[in-house]
């Protein structure tokens, strides 16, 4: 079972109560936006992107393969088949794929993934002198983090505008963040972290760290306090971070974040969303708030994804899209900065359930579904 099946259980064994105080109220429709099949017959597509420069889409596969698109066709031969060394499926799985941001002349590429005990692991592999096919036997370990429930792995890997290595992990699951994890300075799990790779091997810590030299914090970390930041964003041209943090029984959230401002508290497990969780009373000081949040009337779990920066489509510039995985729908706003003003919910009909969102090397956005296709924004 694929871990977005699991979540579509969980979210029914929630009972989908609690539709918000206005907040799970979806904003209007819209029109102006078509979804194009780019590709179709992926084995569990959640993930996308691509090498600066390179025209070629990489698509990455939960059960452990990384696929070539060129021209609409699908590569017979995957880039890298990692399925021999991951643990899959569930919320486990072969996660995210990042570029080094000079691949064209290093060949070097990330990846996360949950490893056969289920514990995260980040490898470095480089590319062989066919440029269509990696070399497995590069691998290089970068961080091993150890998972002690099978959920909430996070598993993002992106390369920010400092040219830094961002890792998001989940809170290691099991429900409520039982071992504390999210407000521990002492855990990496429950947080952003920031490495940089190209220094010292496997990875050295960037001087502007918010923890470096405090006794009893992770040097690594960069953001806490997260849940399940399953995709997150920056924005270059605004220089912004956007975080979708998958919640927990009742409430999502969208976070943006100064690209370059370390040592936020996004307040879980103390709060969920912006409000309290199994709590009577909290106190919020000291935390970073979200800008959106909806209930789980609206959905289950946020799927993040991009400002739209491209140029197939010039009057969605400007707007950050997410979805949910469980309704299917697609939505943006505009952060105005002070808010998430100009909500819109777009008409692009049925596409099953949104896993993930991806960005080519020309700015243009991707959706990967559970129904196993790649689909491009297009004009209408």
């Amino acid at each position: 079972m694929s871990r977005f099946a699991t979540l579509l259980m969980f979210a029914a064994a929630c009972g989908g109560a609690n539709p918000g105080d206005g907040q799970g109220t979806p904003p209007p429709a819209a029109e102006g936006l078509r979804l194009q099949v780019v590709a179709e017959g992926f084995d569990q597509p959640l993930y996308l992107t691509a090498p600066a420069g390179d025209p070629r889409l990489f698509v990455v596969e939960q059960t452990g393969r990384v696929r070539i698109v060129r021209d609409g066709q699908i590569a017979a031969t995957p880039f890298i088949d990692l399925s021999s060394r991951i643990s899959c499926c569930g919320e486990r799985g072969l996660l995210s794929l990042a570029f080094h941001p000079a691949y064209a002349s290093t060949g070097f590429f990330y990846v996360d993934y949950t490893d056969r005990n289920g514990d995260t692991r980040v490898e470095r592999y480089h590319v062989s002198a066919n440029r269509d096919v990696a070399d497995p036997a590069s691998a290089q370990l970068v961080l091993s983090v150890p998972q002690p429930y099978s959920n909430h792995n996070g598993g993002l890997l992106l390369f920010g505008p400092d040219g830094n290595l961002y890792i998001g992990l989940g809170d290691g699951g099991g429900g409520g963040d039982p071992q504390g994890n999210g407000q521990n300075p002492a855990s990496l799990l429950a947080k952003i972290l920031r490495i940089n790779v190209d220094g010292a091997q496997p990875y050295t810590i960037p001087a502007g760290n918010p923890f470096v030299g405090q006794a009893g914090k992770r040097p690594e970390i960069w953001l806490m306090g997260v849940r399940n930041p399953w995709r997150f964003s920056f924005d270059r041209a605004a220089g912004l971070l956007y975080l979708a943090d998958v919640g927990q029984n009742a409430w999502e959230e969208v976070d943006v974040l100064p690209a370059t401002q370390g040592g936020l508290n996004l307040g879980w497990n103390t709060m969920e969303a912006t409000h309290c969780y199994n709590a009577s009373g909290c106190s919020s000081a000291g935390l970073t708030q979200p800008v959106l949040e909806y209930g789980h009337g609206d959905g289950c779990s946020v799927t993040g994804g991009y400002v739209y920066r491209g140029s197939a489509v010039p009057g969605l510039r400007g707007l950050y899209f997410y979805s949910d995985y469980c309704n299917g729908w697609v939505r943006s706003f505009r952060w105005d900065g002070t808010r998430a003003a100009d909500q819109r919910a777009w008409d692009v009909g049925s596409i099953g359930s949104v896993t993930s969102y991806g960005e080519d090397s020309r700015g243009e956005l991707y959706i990967t579904s559970s129904n196993g296709r790649l689909y491009r924004f297009a004009a209408p």
